[in-house]
């Protein structure tokens, strides 16, 4: 168990660590005069990753069992106040690391996409809703796969079949999911162009003429399930058990990473706390291929 748990920690830092080296700009901002941090930031990254895949939702309690049982990776362990700060302020690097792992992955190249959103709670009450640093943001809204209400956000995510996150956006609760789907694919035009011809599977909330008609222009083909009213597509009994599969990977991302037991209060803390699941799912797959595991999105590996 050692042996894997020091793997889990050791493949990610020294990819990371690499890339810093390589780009010292992605690095967050630092002062130009005073005392070097002594957990660099490639160890930060590092240590948020194995808390995710190891399942700790408190960072107080994750950083008492680093200090147990990892000194000999990470000799200096910050207070939890100095190391929710840092993560808070490292978000733009926990980003470009999703998508410095995820082309090095065999999945990056699948040619089906699918496309989801899924709610990302934040509150259950009204006054939390009113008071809390998220109030604006965060809002009511309605997710049909489960039938409930919710205050919060929704994850959009685009992902292969195999679970690789490829685009993800994080919007308020009411948020429109083919607007938001369209500067998912604006924001992020090279992966496009590296992916011509590719097919998304969506649900029936993406519809709409110009938005058919803008996926046209991009030559990407867009799947979904015939609204009322309209004939059925050949293949159409092919989108159920996609669909499963669709909600698979929203659960790995909830019932796994505890997406919803983020435990952020600002806007800052939910952005980096999403992200740092999004990237711990991508390190897993990197890391299950770089191994040669046969299930890429399996989790077992690192459950302890």
């Amino acid at each position: 168990m050692k042996t894997e748990l020091d793997t889990l920690a050791t493949a990610p830092y020294v990819r990371i660590a690499d890339e810093l080296k390589a780009s010292p700009h992605l690095a967050p901002w630092h002062p130009a005069v005073g005392i070097a941090p002594t957990l660099s930031d490639a160890e930060l990254v590092t240590l948020a990753v194995m808390s995710v895949l190891l399942g700790y939702t408190s960072e107080r309690r994750w950083l008492r069992r680093a200090a147990r049982e990892f000194r000999h990776l990470f000799p200096y362990l910050p207070q939890q106040s100095g190391y929710n700060k840092r993560l808070r302020n490292a978000s733009k690097l926990v980003k470009h690391i999703i998508r410095l792992l995820a082309p090095d992955t065999p999945l990056w190249s699948d040619d089906v996409w699918a496309v989801d959103s899924t709610p990302v709670g934040c509150g259950c009450s009204r006054e939390t809703a009113k008071r809390s640093d998220l109030a604006g943001w965060a809002e009511y809204g309605y997710c049909a796969s489960h039938s409930r209400y919710f205050c919060g956000l929704r994850l959009h995510l685009v992902c292969t079949l195999g679970g690789l996150p490829i685009l993800f956006a994080l919007t308020g609760a009411k948020a429109d999911e083919r607007e938001t789907l369209r500067d998912m694919l604006a924001a992020a035009p090279e992966v496009t162009t590296t992916h011509p011809r590719q097919t998304i599977i969506g649900d029936k909330n993406y519809y709409g003429r110009d938005f058919e008609r803008d996926f046209t222009e991009r030559h990407l083909e867009l799947l979904r399930p015939a609204r009322k009213g309209e004939p059925e597509e050949a293949g159409a009994h092919l989108f159920k058990p996609l669909r499963q599969v669709i909600e698979s990977i929203n659960q790995t991302f909830k019932g796994q990473l505890d997406l919803e037991r983020h435990g952020g209060r600002t806007p800052a803390g939910v952005i980096v706390r999403v992200l740092t699941r999004i990237s711990a799912l991508t390190a897993a797959i990197w890391l299950n291929d770089k191994t040669g595991q046969p299930a890429k999105r399996s989790l077992v590996a690192f459950d302890h």
